[in-house]
Parts: structure tokens; C-alpha cells; sequence
């Protein structure tokens, strides 16, 4: 077919870099308000749809930049060096089953990973996972726009670090900068503030595929499309239920989803200082009262339009002068501590 995708030889254009980060941030102030945006039960601005994205999806070029990505950090793999053997093939093979819809994930493998939490890792194919960096190219410049500023994981320039400076940007805020109320606790070093933190229970387990589907589709009205991320999703379950942990779809998905609780927070329940990381979040304010009401509200919204529930032994108010976990640290107003396990972590690795 006169293709060829030698290393060596190709040189794909930034153009052709379909997930280079857009510069959304314009649209986005510090407390997260962005502009065309909806969630499920309240239409806020009027959400631009895509269509005819398929073909993106198995072009050659796509392809090539995919699996450059997939094979990142791997290069010593023997999946990554056998599917080398015969690139040109590979890649044009997949593409013609993407092409004519012929394309059918194989069996994921499955292992148990304890660190320090026992989770079950569901690894695909290497060539699937071409799949999933080819559709994530497509996607994420378009959902990347309508993502708020404080969603914090898996996304380009944001993570960890970005995650405990807008919490402690935060802390100081609800706090009036530690100013501190001896009159009422006598107590010179106490910060006044609480957090609302919350986990959402087997997130990634109960993920609910007919509610992802409907909030993707909203913005991608492409038959094809949507039949490929049906094929991505129905590979790891037959229940309509779940993601798989080690897929890249599946992080990115998880933040599609919750996306609707997002701008719940922010737009129905007018919280301005939230923050999220995955299935983790956050929220301060100056009354433990309003922190508990909103507690109740966000626990309904999730029941009932995404399927999914707050772990109630995880999902608590807590006083900031005690300490907030979150992240991996352990967050004070003055300072911040690793958790104990993450160092017996980093001690054994």
C-alpha cells in the first residue's frame, strides 16, 4: 500500500499531535467557571457537538502517532519489540479492522497488585492499546475545553503538586489566612475552616456504561465512534458496569464521568472552593453546617443520575486545624506530612 513507518524516516508534524494540550485555560478563572458547559438535569451553555470524528480515529497518521505513546518507556518489551517485527503490517491491519468496524479487543490480562491497597489490574493487548491512545488523541482536545480548572488528574499540567497548591491556596482562603479565634477555644495555633472530604465507593467497579455513553454522546454525534468506545468498554464486563484500572480510556473516561459532578458542585450548588482527584474530592468552606447539607445533595445527585454512591466511612467532615488527607499528604495549614505508608512505600521500591 506504499506506507512505511520507520522511526527513522517519519517525522510527524506538531500538527498531527492530536493531544497536544489546546490553551483552554483562557476560558477557565481560578474557581473553575468555564463557559459552554452542561451537566445531567441542567443545561448551562450550549454544548458544541462533533461529528464525523471516526475517520480521525484510524488514520495512519493517528495510528503511528498512537502507537508511538503506547510503546513509551517500553521499548524493551517483548510485546512491544515482537509488534515491531512487522510495523507497517501491524499498523495497517489495525487499521483496516478500525476501518471497517472488524475491530474486536483481545482478552484482557488480569493481576493483583497491592501498593498498599489490593486492586485488581486489568492490562490489554499491546495493539489495544494503540486503540485506546488513537481514541484519547481524538478526544481530549474536545473534552479537555469543558473539563474545570480543579480537576486535577490525568490531565496535562496538572496532578499531585498542582493538587496541594490549590488546596492550600484553598485552606488559606476559608481560613481568612489562619486567622486565628483564642477568644473562643483559646488556642492560638487553632485554624478555623472545615473540609468536606469524599471518596466515591468501587469507583472504577460501578461506573455505569449506558450513563458514560449518553454523556459522551452529547458532544460526539458519530455512530462509529461511539460503537468503538462500546467495544473498549463491553471487553471488560458484560454486566454494563465497571473500567478496567490499567487502561488509559478508563482514566480518561473516569473524568468524562465525573465531570457531571463537577459542575454540579460548581454551578448548582455554587461551591467555590472544590477540588477533585479521580474519585477523591474536596471541598472547604468556612461552615461545617453547609458542608454536611451539600454532603447530602451530592450523594443524591450521584445515586440518581450517575449510578454511583460516596463511601460512607470515607466521606467526612473534618476540621481543617486537624489535618486533611489528600493526595498522599497529610495537609496542615503550616505544614504538609508524606503518609506513613507512602514512605514504606518509597522505602521498599
Amino acid at each position: 500500500m506504499g506506507y512505511t513507518f520507520s522511526l527513522s524516516r517519519v517525522n510527524l508534524n506538531n500538527d498531527l499531535d492530536l493531544n497536544t494540550r489546546n490553551d483552554n485555560l483562557a476560558n477557565s478563572n481560578e474557581n473553575g467557571r468555564i463557559a459552554n458547559k452542561s451537566y445531567l438535569g441542567w443545561d448551562i451553555f450550549q454544548m458544541k457537538s462533533h461529528k464525523n470524528l471516526y475517520e480521525n480515529i484510524f488514520s495512519l497518521e493517528n495510528l503511528f502517532l498512537a502507537y508511538k505513546k503506547a510503546r513509551k518507556g517500553k521499548t524493551l518489551k517483548n510485546y512491544v519489540i515482537e509488534f515491531e517485527k512487522d510495523l507497517n503490517k501491524n499498523l495497517i491491519d489495525l487499521h483496516n479492522e478500525l476501518k471497517n468496524q472488524a475491530y474486536k479487543p483481545k482478552p484482557l490480562e488480569t493481576f493483583v497488585l497491592r501498593d498498599p491497597k489490593t486492586r485488581t489490574i486489568s492490562k490489554s493487548d499491546f495493539r489495544d492499546r494503540i486503540v485506546h491512545h488513537a481514541i484519547v488523541n481524538i478526544l481530549n482536545p474536545i473534552f479537555e475545553k469543558i473539563f474545570i480548572y480543579d480537576s486535577c488528574a490525568n490531565r496535562i499540567g496538572k496532578g499531585n503538586l498542582f493538587a496541594l497548591k490549590r488546596f492550600d491556596v484553598f485552606k488559606r482562603k476559608v481560613s481568612r489566612n489562619g486567622k486565628i479565634i483564642s477568644n473562643k477555644f483559646n488556642d492560638e495555633n487553632y485554624v478555623s475552616g472545615y473540609c468536606l472530604k469524599c471518596d466515591i465507593k468501587h469507583y472504577f467497579q460501578e461506573v455505569n456504561h449506558e450513563v458514560l455513553v449518553n454523556i459522551i454522546s452529547r458532544k460526539i454525534k458519530d455512530e462509529k465512534f461511539i460503537w468503538l468506545i462500546k467495544q473498549i468498554l463491553n471487553n471488560y464486563s458484560n454486566n454494563s458496569k465497571g473500567m478496567p484500572l490499567g487502561n488509559l480510556t478508563s482514566q480518561f473516561f473516569a473524568n468524562i464521568y465525573l465531570n457531571e459532578l463537577d459542575y454540579f458542585v460548581k454551578h448548582k450548588l455554587s461551591a467555590k472552593y472544590y477540588l477533585r482527584y479521580v474519585d477523591d474530592f474536596v471541598i472547604l468552606h468556612e461552615s461545617k453546617e453547609q458542608l454536611e447539607k451539600w454532603k447530602e445533595q451530592i450523594q443524591t445527585f450521584l445515586e440518581e443520575n450517575l449510578k454511583i454512591e460516596l463511601h460512607k466511612d470515607k466521606s467526612k467532615t473534618i476540621s481543617l486545624s486537624k489535618g486533611i488527607d489528600f493526595v498522599g499528604f497529610r495537609n496542615f495549614y503550616y505544614f504538609r506530612l508524606l503518609r506513613k505508608r507512602n514512605i514504606r512505600r518509597i522505602k521498599v521500591k
